[in-house]
């Protein structure tokens, strides 16, 4: 800027030629010149603008400034500064701290924030000729703290919603169950579940899961044999609440298919399949659970928590019908609903 100040035709400015500015510009030129820090000296009636190199790129693709007034580089913001300027002006400085504005560097309006202070500047008889904008953006610390202060409350939300639902999944295992040791384990693989979902969505930052994933996260810790488990679908994103509702259901399918249906014989198989249409639109999902090979089977006495979970609560979270098939050479699941049920809500994506 040093180079440019000196290049610059100043007769065509208010200011006048180089060679007859007075000491106390010169002065003042030459000390924010060598500053490090982000200035930019207005002088005179004019506020004409000069400024150092750390100052530039604050300017963003503006119309060069050097040598025009302040109210024509500024023009968006001059309402706001102008009585800062004038406060100045009269001998008074200002400092301000992380103050919005609202300004237009790039071709279009942009929320930001500066902290600065304007100080008067003034010749060898003490009359103030200028001032001195001595600035530092702040825009991206004040971006990263709003950001912190919506993550922590939308925080505060999932950890309520995951303990409503840790409560609900305690309160209807150790119901259900006929023997606390029974109950214990069943809520550490629920739990266990939960939280392998939880990691999921953690790494998207709650934005949403791969269906795929959750589901795969959830079959994992129960070591089935490929050959004795399919899992196939198109690439699909769910909802938070979608994935750890979805993630409960599948380990209570592959739980059971453990412990009393397919996979309880050596001949037995699951097939676990879901098709989809184009997003945002009312074309159909449908998710497939079909169990074959295995002992025949009994409809279940009564309806305990895994059931409800699986038909009332998935056909819930997703907006659809679950359906629940006792035949007798095989249990089936399916979960049907349509694409735009399958988008992730706006909190989710929060």
């Amino acid at each position: 800027m040093g180079d440019a100040i000196r290049r610059h035709d100043w007769a065509a400015t208010p200011l006048g030629p180089l060679a007859a500015w007075p000491t106390a510009l010169k002065v003042s030129v030459g000390t924010m010149v060598n500053s490090r820090f982000p200035k930019c000296l207005f002088w005179g009636a004019e506020l004409i603008s000069i400024y150092n190199d750390a100052y530039r790129p604050m300017l963003g693709a503006k119309p060069e400034a050097l040598g025009r007034p302040f109210a024509k580089v500024w023009p968006e913001v001059w309402d706001d500064l102008a009585p800062v300027a004038e406060k100045a002006l009269a001998g008074e400085a200002s400092f301000f701290e992380d103050m919005p504005l609202v300004v237009e560097r790039f071709g279009r309006p942009e929320q930001t924030w500066f902290t600065f202070c304007y100080s008067p500047v003034r010749d060898e008889t003490g009359a103030v000729v200028g001032i001195l904008d001595t600035v530092i953006e702040t825009t991206g610390k004040m971006k990263a703290e709003r950001d912190a202060r919506l993550l922590n409350t939308e925080l505060a939300h999932r950890m309520k919603n995951v303990m409503a639902m840790v409560s609900a999944v305690a309160s209807q295992t150790f119901r259900a169950s006929t023997s606390l040791q029974q109950a214990q384990a069943t809520f550490g693989e629920r739990i266990a579940t939960l939280g392998q979902a939880h990691d999921i969505l953690t790494q998207s930052s709650w934005s949403g899961a791969p269906i795929g994933h959750v589901i795969r996260s959830a079959l994992a810790p129960h070591g089935i044999e490929p050959a004795r488990l399919s899992v196939s679908g198109p690439a699909l994103e769910l909802g938070a609440d979608q994935a750890l509702t979805l993630a409960l259901a599948i380990n209570e399918l592959i739980t059971n298919a453990v412990k009393y249906g397919a996979l309880s014989t050596e001949g037995g198989r699951v097939d676990l399949g879901w098709e989809a249409g184009l997003a945002d639109n009312a074309q159909p999902f449908r998710l497939d659970w079909v169990e074959s090979g295995g002992p025949p089977v009994n409809p279940p006495g009564r309806m305990g928590f895994g059931s409800r979970l699986i038909e009332r609560i998935v056909a819930q979270t997703f907006g659809g019908e679950a359906r629940l098939d006792y035949a007798p050479d095989g249990f089936r699941y399916s979960l049907v609903t349509t694409m735009d049920k399958m988008v992730p809500r706006e909190a989710d994506r929060h």
